[in-house]
């Protein structure tokens, strides 16, 4: 696995690195060496924020952790980050050994201001054409509320799955009328 760590308002040592990567060290066996995988360590008002990132053969796995101590935290998200993979092993092994999710990377560019509305991060990325399902499975990997995709059921027309209050999911799909 490739770490990269990035440190906010706290400054990540060898020792600090170290203690980190043999916690890491737990995932290892669910990933080769294309594995990339980002730690950001964060010092908050309440203690100390965890995430950590993986993006292998273009499959994101995220958990983010907020804690009093920093080592507490590490070992959660990475006990997150057990539990993901293990919920979706199978699912994924079978896309996996069909090529990989192709999902290319994302592109952050900073806010710009417009009318009365302040917008604080604009993300583009590729849309994939993937099934609902599938764009289900990516939306619960990502920790997110919503998901964009192209739909191949809809002859690839942009749609959003999200997650309802209920639990479950609703599907958005462009309409002419």
């Amino acid at each position: 696995m490739k770490l990269s760590y990035v440190g906010r308002k706290i400054e990540i040592g060898e020792k600090l690195k170290e203690k980190v990567e043999k916690r890491l060290s737990k995932l290892e066996k669910f990933f080769n060496d294309d594995a990339k995988v980002n730690v950001v360590l964060e010092e908050i008002k309440i203690g100390y924020k965890t995430e950590i990132m993986i993006n292998y053969k273009e499959t994101i796995f995220r958990a983010e952790v907020c804690g009093g101590d920093l080592m507490t935290c590490v070992d959660e998200a990475v006990d997150i980050l057990v539990r993901q993979i293990r919920k979706q092993k199978t699912k994924l092994e079978n896309r996996f050994k069909s090529g990989g999710i192709d999902f290319s990377s994302l592109d952050f560019e900073n806010d710009e201001e417009e009318s009365s509305f302040e917008i604080k991060k604009v993300k583009k990325f590729f849309v994939k054409p993937m099934d609902t399902e599938e764009a289900i499975l990516q939306m619960n990997l990502l920790d997110h509320q919503f998901f964009v995709f192209r739909n191949v059921d809809e002859n690839e027309e942009i749609n959003v799955v999200y997650k309802r209050k209920d639990g479950k999911y609703g599907l958005i799909s462009p309409s002419d009328i």
